[in-house]
């Protein structure tokens, strides 16, 4: 018997934010949508590690190599694949509805000298194969280094998703 992946997120305990209230937190950044479709894609806007109850303010603030550990960083990624799980629900009412992730793009702000973005992008990365299985959960990715984001988060993604008609 086949696991879905709402089932998955659910055995992991994880706390999906519900987007369809309005709240989904990108809005606060400017004028963009949450997501665009075209086809079987499925386009994100760009995701940061946002948690209800912090009234914007970014957790673990600032610069990896600096005030911003790796395994700080890394749960940042997992919080904005959380976030991406919730735009992904608001665009196909189901988590059951991914094919496959085609591509993850990922910013982390870096102190100079700090080399291993890719550490910390596995959070997210990890997070999206435990939902969507080895199979469909992993798909391209490239993690770069920036000086800075968007209200002092350490990190953001931009997800391509393949869904099921």
């Amino acid at each position: 018997m086949t696991v879905t992946a709402e089932a998955r997120a659910a055995e992991l305990g994880l706390d999906i934010p519900d987007y369809t209230d309005g709240s989904y937190h990108g809005l606060d950044y400017g004028s963009m949508k949450a997501f665009h479709r075209v086809g079987a894609l499925l386009f994100l806007s760009g995701h940061v590690p946002d948690v209800p109850g912090r009234e914007g303010a970014p957790i673990h603030a600032g610069r990896l190599g600096a005030e911003v550990t790796v395994d700080q960083g890394y749960e940042a990624a997992r919080i904005t694949a959380v976030n991406c799980l919730a735009t992904i629900r608001l665009a196909l009412g189901s988590l059951d509805r991914v094919k496959a992730l085609v591509n993850s793009l990922n910013f982390v702000v870096v102190a100079p000298g700090f080399v291993d973005v890719n550490l910390v992008s596995s959070g997210s990365s990890d997070l999206l194969r435990d939902v969507f299985g080895p199979e469909a959960g992993l798909g391209g990715r490239a993690t770069i280094g920036v000086s800075v984001l968007a209200h002092n988060h350490c990190f953001e993604n931009w997800l391509t998703i393949e869904t099921v008609d």
